[in-house]
C-alpha cells in the first residue's frame, strides 16, 4: 500500500491550516511529504521518494511498478503552484520528470494501458480547488518536448476531477455555468460530450463537482445536494444514480429559494446564484448582501447552506453570490480573464450583477452590503475604495496591501501566474489593484475578521486595513481569532464569525433605514 507521509511535521499540512508561529532563529527547515509504502504482511514502512521533494498527488501505474505524481522541491505549502509531473520507480525511488505545465495541475491518472497520464491543467489559485482543461501526457514523454495535448480546448466548462473508462476515453466532473455536471471526451479527437448536468451539486467534498469513480470509470459515488435538498450519498452510472443514504430525510431548508441568474457586463456574460429571503413577498423592499467567493479560481454553486447565506436569507436578506471573470464554470479563457486585472473587470462584473438584480427584484438601495473571505475579502476592501454604494462591509482574511502581503505570506508562488512577475519586478501591475493606494476614498463601515495564524493571507493585512480605516474615522471593528488559519478549524469560531457578520449588517442596515 502507498501513502503520503510527512515525518515530524509540527502542524497539520496545508496552507489553509494554522501556521506555526515564528520564534527564535528562522531557518529553511522544510518538512517533505514523501511517497511511502507499507508492506501489509510485515507492516514494514519505507519512505521511497527523495527527502528533498514534496509529493502532492499520485496514481499507481497498472503494472504496480511505480507511480506518476505531481511534486516540487522545497516548501510544500508554497510550491504546489510550480509542481511538475514525474514518473517514480517504486523500488528505487528514482523520479523522472515527464511534464512541466504552463499553469497548475491536479488529479493525475494513468490510462488502463499504462501509456498516458490525464491531468487537469489551468490557472488555479488554491490547491485542491480544481478547474482547467484536460491534458494527456505520454508516460514516457519528455518535459521539454511539448508532448502534452489539450483534449478539451473549446470546453465552456471547468473540469474538476477525472477518470479513464478505456485507454482512449476519459470521463470527468465539471462546473457548467455554475451547475454541476459530468462529461466525457476521447483522447483521439472530437469535442467533449455532456453526460449529465443539474443544479444539485454532485461532489465528493464541499469544493465543487466531483465523485469517487470505480476502477473502470463507469460507476460513481457522489454526494448530491442543493440549496433546497440536503446532502445524501448516491451511487451508480453517471446520471443514473440511486440514493444510498437517507440520513437527512424530512429536513427542510430554513432559508429561501435559490436561483441561477445571468447578466451582462458589456460583452461579458456573467453568472451567479441568488438566494431569496425566507418568505419572500414580491414588491416588498429587502436588503441585499453580495457574498464574493474565495479564490479567485473557484465558483459559487447551489449547496445546502447552513452558514452565512442561509442565515442571512432567514433574516430576510437577498444574498447574491456572483461568479465574475476569474471564476470557474465558463471555460479556461473566462477563468484567465482577470490576469493582471484584479479589481478591474471582476469588480465591474460584480457591480453589474447588483444592477441586474436590483432591476429584477425589490432591493432597497440603502441596504446593500458586501462581504467575502480571502479573495472575497480582498474584493470587499477593493470595492469600498471604488464606491460608496454599500451600507456595510465585512472583510474576512482580506488582502489590503500587495507589497507587504508579498513579503509576509507563505504561498507567494500563486501570485506570479496572476500578475506575471513578482511585486519587486513589476510593482506597477500590483499597485493599480492595491486597496491601500486608494484607502482614503473609503467611507463604508467595515468589520474585519481574521485568524492570527493565517499563512495564506496573514493577519497583518487585516491589521493594516483596520488601522487605516480607524485613522480615517471610518466605523470599523477588528476581530482576531487565536490559533486559527485561513480556514477556521474550530466550530465555535466559525459560528462566531458568521454571527458577528450578521449582527454587523443588521446594525448598519437598521441605521440606513432610519436615515
Amino acid at each position: 500500500m502507498a501513502i503520503l507521509f510527512t515525518k515530524g511535521l509540527p502542524r497539520v499540512a496545508g496552507p489553509l491550516q494554522p501556521m506555526t508561529p515564528l520564534a527564535g532563529v528562522i531557518d529553511d527547515q522544510i518538512y517533505e511529504q514523501r511517497l511511502t509504502t507499507i508492506n501489509l504482511i510485515t507492516n514494514h514502512l519505507a519512505q521511497v521518494t527523495p527527502a528533498d521533494v514534496y509529493i502532492y498527488e499520485y496514481d499507481w501505474t497498472p503494472d504496480g511498478a511505480g507511480w506518476v505524481a505531481t511534486a516540487a522541491h522545497g516548501s510544500g505549502d508554497a510550491n504546489w503552484w510550480v509542481a511538475r509531473l514525474y514518473r517514480i520507480n517504486a523500488q528505487s525511488g528514482e523520479m523522472r520528470e515527464i511534464y512541466a505545465p504552463k499553469w497548475q495541475m491536479e488529479d493525475p491518472h494513468v490510462s488502463p494501458d499504462g501509456k498516458n497520464v490525464a491531468i487537469i491543467e489551468g490557472l488555479m489559485s488554491d490547491a485542491g480547488v480544481t478547474g482547467g482543461d484536460i491534458f494527456v501526457v505520454p508516460i514516457n514523454g519528455s518535459s521539454n518536448g511539448g508532448v502534452a495535448r489539450n483534449i478539451t480546448p473549446n470546453l465552456k466548462a471547468s473540469p474538476s476531477s477525472l477518470a479513464w473508462t478505456s485507454p482512449d476515453h476519459v470521463v470527468f466532473a465539471e462546473n457548467v455555468d455554475g451547475n454541476s455536471g459530468f462529461g466525457s471526451v476521447s483522447t483521439t479527437g472530437g469535442d467533449a460530450q455532456t453526460l449529465w448536468t443539474g443544479e444539485e451539486v454532485a461532489a465528493a467534498d464541499a469544493w465543487g463537482s466531483g465523485g469517487s469513480f470505480s476502477s473502470d470509470g463507469t460507476v460513481t459515488a457522489v454526494i448530491r445536494q442543493s440549496a433546497g435538498t440536503p446532502p445524501e450519498v448516491w451511487a451508480g452510472p453517471i446520471g443514473k444514480w440511486k440514493q444510498i443514504t437517507h440520513l437527512n430525510s424530512g429536513i427542510q431548508p430554513a432559508w429561501g429559494a435559490m436561483r441561477n441568474i445571468h447578466w451582462q457586463n458589456g460583452s461579458t456574460r456573467v453568472e451567479g446564484w441568488l438566494m431569496l429571503p425566507k418568505g419572500f413577498v414580491p414588491g416588498k423592499p429587502y436588503p441585499l448582501v453580495v457574498s464574493v467567493h474565495g479564490g479567485p479560481s473557484s465558483a459559487c454553486m447551489s449547496h445546502w447552506n447552513e452558514g452565512f447565506t442561509g442565515a442571512a436569507s432567514a433574516m430576510g436578506y437577498f444574498v447574491l453570490c456572483p461568479n465574475p471573470r476569474g471564476s470557474y464554470g465558463q471555460g479556461e479563457a473566462f477563468t484567465q480573464a482577470n490576469v493582471k486585472d484584479f479589481g478591474g473587470g471582476d469588480y465591474r462584473d460584480i457591480m453589474a450583477g447588483i444592477d441586474a438584480v436590483s432591476k429584477e427584484y425589490p432591493i432597497d438601495p440603502k441596504r446593500i452590503g458586501l462581504r467575502g473571505h480571502s479573495y472575497g475579502g480582498y474584493m470587499t476592501m477593493w470595492a469600498e475604495t471604488q464606491t460608496q454604494r454599500f451600507a456595510a462591509a465585512v472583510a474576512g482574511a482580506g488582502l489590503s496591501d500587495w507589497l507587504s502581503y508579498y513579503g509576509l505570506n507563505d504561498i507567494d508562488e500563486w501570485m506570479i501566474p496572476f500578475f506575471g512577475a513578482s511585486v519587486y519586478d513589476d510593482p506597477a501591475v500590483y499597485a493599480k489593484s492595491d486597496p491601500m493606494h486608494f484607502v482614503k476614498a473609503v467611507k463604508t463601515p467595515t468589520l474585519i475578521l481574521v485568524g492570527d495564524r493565517d499563512g495564506e493571507v496573514p493577519m497583518e493585512q487585516s491589521v493594516e486595513w483596520w488601522h487605516a480605516l480607524k485613522t480615517l474615522k471610518v466605523p470599523t471593528r477588528l476581530v482576531v481569532y487565536p490559533n486559527e488559519g485561513h480556514e477556521f478549524v474550530k466550530p465555535a469560531d466559525s459560528h462566531d464569525y458568521n454571527l458577528r457578520t450578521l449582527e454587523w449588517f443588521d446594525e448598519w442596515f437598521t441605521k440606513a433605514s432610519a436615515d
